[in-house]
């Protein structure tokens, strides 16, 4: 099979896995309309969310028969365009250890003001202009309590933080078990933090959850941290909320387009501390994308496809 890896930004992909015997071809840079590159291609190799496949796309291909994405869900993907054209997908596992470090490092460098100490250091600046903003009796406010909202309400228990969460389903009975409050809306566990963070699978009802009604309830003083989905958060409504300085900052690891355009108005403003989507990009989770990618080729050309989605 003629096979493709796209947006292997970091060009690691034939490194963590063994593709010999197959015939692969690696692209790094992001292709906003990769039709033409995978004119040839059998089998696609897609990185989470990077390149949409749409049922526009998959009418211009017609000699893919399987298309594998990292991970075993993807909402960018048009599942029923793949049926009618007759493309198998499947997904991969990921690392057994969430990827909270991401989250934190964004916490932390809003509050102890990284970014710009640092760049003050290497370019001569002032020695010290920030004061940095205490964790312990802070509130961290946890949208989403699932795998990953839990290892990062542990974290900020160890910090000495007051934890509170909150999502639609969410039990009294279930954050309890962790130390943990329930709050009583999403407003009220906006007006509560100091730290605001999402961990929230996009969905119909969880899309502009965030909107401009619920950014008002933050203080001026606090942080929205979203390393979920950019669609959970109304982008202008978060852009404005952001310009005319009504909260402290966001970390932000997700965006509506990805790579952000260079033009866009986010790249400019000093109280947003942004990283291009590297939640997931680590050496475990890489390893096994990528292996269990090959396993998958493998099992299809068998005829016996695994990890169907």
């Amino acid at each position: 099979m003629r096979c493709v890896v796209l947006d292997d930004y970091q060009g690691v992909a034939l490194a963590n896995a063994d593709w010999s015997g197959l015939d692969v071809t690696v692209l790094r840079d992001h292709l906003p309309d990769p039709a033409a590159e995978l004119a040839e291609a059998e089998c696609v190799v897609i990185m989470r969310e990077r390149t949409p496949f749409t049922a526009d796309l998959f009418a211009q291909l017609p000699r893919l028969k399987l298309l594998i994405t990292s991970g075993m869900r993807n909402a960018a993907i048009d599942l029923d365009a793949a049926l009618g054209h007759g493309v198998t997908v499947c997904g991969t596992g990921s690392a057994k250890t969430p990827p909270t470090e991401l989250t934190w490092a964004l916490i932390l460098g809003l509050a102890r003001h990284l970014a710009v100490e640092n760049a003050a250091f290497h370019a001569g600046g002032r020695w010290q202009s920030t004061v940095g903003v205490d964790l312990a009796g802070r509130t961290l406010g946890l949208l989403g309590f699932g795998h990953l909202g839990t290892a990062v309400a542990r974290v900020g228990k160890a910090f000495g933080m007051d934890v509170v969460a909150w999502s639609q389903n969410l039990t009294a009975e279930r954050v309890e078990a962790e130390g943990v409050r329930l709050a009583s809306g999403l407003h009220d566990l906006l007006a509560q933090s100091d730290f605001a963070s999402i961990h929230l699978v996009l969905s119909d009802r969880t899309r502009g959850l965030v909107d401009a009604a619920a950014l008002a309830c933050l203080k001026p003083t606090s942080f929205l941290v979203n390393t979920s989905r950019a669609a959970i958060v109304d982008g202008p409504a978060l852009l404005e909320t952001l310009r005319e300085k009504r909260i402290a900052g966001a970390g932000l690891d997700v965006f509506e387009v990805e790579p952000l355009p260079l033009t866009d108005e986010l790249r400019t403003l000093p109280n947003v501390l942004a990283t291009p989507h590297l939640g997931y990009v680590t050496e475990a989770n890489y390893r096994t994308y990528f292996t269990e990618a090959v396993e998958d080729i493998h099992a299809f050309v068998r005829g016996e496809p695994i990890r169907e989605l």
